[in-house]
């Protein structure tokens, strides 16, 4: 038997061990072992998610290509698909900020363009500990920093996403990057390696030790110490990529190629056995044709590298030299370095003699599948009685001090890094609803959001998940796009706590409820495990990243206020529901209490509704109504016009003031539409079963909300403005 402490250092158990041994047929060497150690992790294996994965909805009218290749394929009409997908690189960022967040912004990017798609959009969902902390401002600074840095200089616009704050992220935080592309349907490539004889070709940057067990860093709980795994983190070069980017859609788009897949995690060792195992060949790979930029790599090097920038092709021999000559006009490497062959067999050498040679199918398909021990998640500290709490004193100063919390506060400060107009596709800058791109020569748009509030999720873990899908199905009816599909990114604890597990197989159950609900079929994603760190666990934090349509573009709605004199219609109803709220936590300081209920079918009425009337043209603005609830949602609505518009509300629920202004009961919408028209916006809600009432006007220069005819809050427009926009800015002007 191997030495215990061997199998530590490569994450893997002595049963797992002993299986490898019968599927090898033999004791493996420590190169071999070191390709079981990637591939069966837990970032590349899924062997603690995958029994519950198969809950979730895989098929739909739209999908091309479900959950198992590099990303998700849906067809979107006119000879055309999307394909999208999401990822984590949060163990990297917290070990190097600047460049975790760039090489998961390229690997992202990678796993579209490897399909033959043109990458369109990257969106990022970013978790933060509290920016008061200096350690957390410098990770949040080299993150941004690192998305825009890779982003930008690719030509890949950023065009939305999320930022969330909470102090179980200061030693864990969460960078989730969606990459959406186009492409035509039938220019899609796939990871199979096809073609007894056909010949395997590296392409793109040389490889070093940069990155190496990455995956297998990926698999495992941090400690107090992490300097040490700085070795592990990927050094990206977004100049290199966008020379590989147009040499690959080449090579796509002139057909010279049978297959293609992208070196990501687990890097040579990945591409090889996946694409030989998914074609049902074998592969033989010669590792002194490898391009390398250190001298003196071993074999056990040179496969588990995660160096960037890399991805293996198929070509038939008479392919090859076109295939070389499009690659060294974009002054790139190309050399072939193997062949496929029968016999379902990875046969590896290096200096003339054999170093691997395994079976392929063991080492991609036969990672063993845990069903691990579970427990019902604690139930969330109860939130004080209604009747005990204090209602505030001034409701104005509440809505004050919630705009400048840093989760609701303007992220310009963030997306301004970015840029978001490259391509000239992006309809609406960064936060609006959800971001909205221009399908070129056509009149649709696509629509796409990034969603997921974990404080909900921990409190509730179905619940929170099935919120977070509805708000992002929500977010997309708000600029009149109606969800197709999803992809989600869900980071959570160490599986082999039995809580965390629990916490999992909820939200999971919750997700596949609300996908089913909408309709919405999940084409792929990505499962972060282990996000603990000194043996402290994140919240649960699935984060969903959904794509929609809009038929007519020239429909599209936007969240801010026209005019003045529109009339406000509120979408929903509202209930005495703080438990979870950002009021509760900022104000009050607890993160208790059960989170808002959620009735999906009431949910999917309300926009069902909502896209009727957008698409009957009756619809000036759309916003929802999420963290802050309705004086929250009431202010953006202000901020976000081309001109600040303010309002005047006047509520007749019978409801604490606290919970009427900022409770965040579900399914609401606050929608703006000409005077003339309130009467023919509330009839069609009342046909489809959706509660609506108008609440007030446009205009004036304040935000003022009146509750049976008492006046609750008024804030002038500009003053809560300028405290929402300078809330972030000043926590790095403390920094200076």
């Amino acid at each position: 038997m191997i030495d215990k402490k061997i199998l530590d250092q490569h994450s893997l158990t002595e049963d797992e061990y002993r299986l490898i041994v019968d599927l090898v047929g033999k004791e493996p060497n420590l190169t071999e072992l070191g390709i079981f150690s990637v591939m069966w992790s837990e970032h590349c294996g899924y062997k603690s998610s995958r029994v519950h994965l198969k809950k979730l909805p895989t098929e739909g009218k739209h999908v091309v290509q479900g959950p198992g290749e590099n990303a998700g394929i849906l067809d979107i009409g006119d000879g055309q698909v999307i394909v999208f997908k999401i990822e984590s690189h949060n163990h990297p960022s917290y070990i190097e900020p600047y460049q975790g967040a760039a090489t998961g912004v390229g690997g992202i990017l990678r796993d579209i363009f490897t399909m033959g798609a043109r990458p369109i959009a990257v969106l990022d969902s970013l978790r933060f500990g509290p920016p008061d902390d200096p350690k957390n401002r410098s990770v949040m600074e080299g993150v941004v920093s690192g998305i825009a840095g890779y982003g930008n200089s690719i030509g890949v616009p950023t065009v939305g996403g999320e930022v969330y704050f909470d102090p179980c992220y200061n030693l864990n935080p969460l960078v989730n990057v969606f990459c959406l592309g186009l492409a035509d349907k039938d220019k899609i490539f796939y990871a199979k390696a096809e073609g007894a004889g056909n010949k395997v070709l590296y392409v793109g940057a040389k490889t070093g030790r940069d990155g190496i067990h990455g995956a297998t860093m990926a698999s495992s709980e941090f400690g107090a110490e992490t300097e040490h795994k700085r070795p592990n983190v990927q050094v990206g070069d977004p100049f290199k990529e966008k020379l590989l980017l147009e040499a690959c859609l080449e090579v796509m788009d002139r057909g010279l190629i049978v297959g293609i897949q992208d070196m990501g995690a687990a890097g040579l060792t990945c591409s090889t056995t996946e694409m030989a195992a998914k074609g049902g060949m074998g592969i033989v790979v010669d590792l002194d044709k490898v391009p390398q930029r250190e001298a003196g790599m071993t074999p056990y090097e040179i496969l588990l590298s995660e160096s960037q920038e890399r991805m293996l092709l198929v070509a038939t021999p008479d392919n090859v030299a076109a295939v070389q000559e499009v690659f060294a006009k974009w002054d790139l490497d190309a050399p072939v370095i193997g062949e496929v062959v029968e016999g379902g067999r990875a046969r590896i050498s290096f200096k003339g003699e054999v170093v691997v040679d395994i079976p392929v199918d063991a080492v991609v398909n036969l990672c063993p599948a845990y069903t691990r021990p579970s427990v019902a998640p604690a139930p969330p500290p109860a939130a004080p009685a209604l009747d005990s709490l204090p209602l505030p004193a001034d409701c104005g100063e509440v809505l004050l001090k919630l705009l400048a919390s840093p989760t609701i506060a303007d992220k310009e400060w963030v997306f301004r890094q970015y840029d978001h107009m490259v391509q000239v596709n992006t309809v609406f800058l960064p936060g609006a609803d959800a971001a909205l791109l221009r399908i070129k020569g056509s009149k649709k748009a696509l629509a796409v959001t990034l969603d997921g509030n974990s404080l909900y999720t921990r409190l509730d873990p179905r619940t929170g998940a099935r919120i977070a899908v509805a708000e992002a199905c929500r977010n997309l009816a708000c600029v009149g796009a109606r969800p197709i599909g999803v992809t989600n990114c869900l980071n959570f604890g160490n599986p082999e706590k039995p809580e965390v597990m629990g916490q999992f197989e909820q939200a999971v159950t919750g997700l596949a409820e609300a996908c089913r609900t909408f309709g919405i079929p999940v084409t792929g994603g990505n499962v972060s495990f282990y996000n603990d760190t000194e043996g402290l666990s994140i919240h649960p934090t699935p984060v969903l990243g959904i794509v929609g349509i809009l038929d007519d573009i020239r429909k599209a709605v936007s969240p801010g206020f026209k005019a003045a004199g529109d009339a406000l219609v509120l979408v929903g109803e509202s209930f005495e529901e703080l438990g979870g709220s950002e009021y509760l936590k900022v104000v009050h300081g607890l993160e208790a209490g059960a989170p808002p209920a959620i009735d999906l079918e009431q949910e999917k009425r309300n926009q069902e509704f909502l896209l009727e009337a957008v698409d009957a043209g009756l619809v000036r603005s759309a916003h929802d109504l999420s963290e802050g609830g309705l004086a929250v949602a009431l202010a953006e609505s202000a901020f976000h016009g081309a001109r600040k518009v303010g309002c005047e509300v006047d509520l007749d629920e019978a409801l604490r003031a606290d919970a009427l202004l900022f409770g965040e009961s579900q399914s609401r919408i606050v929608v703006t539409c000409r005077r003339a028209n309130v009467g023919r916006l509330l009839e069609m809600a009342a046909a489809r079963g959706v509660p609506a009432k108008a609440i007030g006007l446009t205009g004036g220069a304040e935000i003022a909300v009146r509750q049976s005819g008492r006046e609750l809050l008024r804030v002038p427009v500009e003053k809560a403005c300028r405290i929402w926009k300078d809330s972030m800015p000043g926590f790095f002007e403390v920094r200076a």
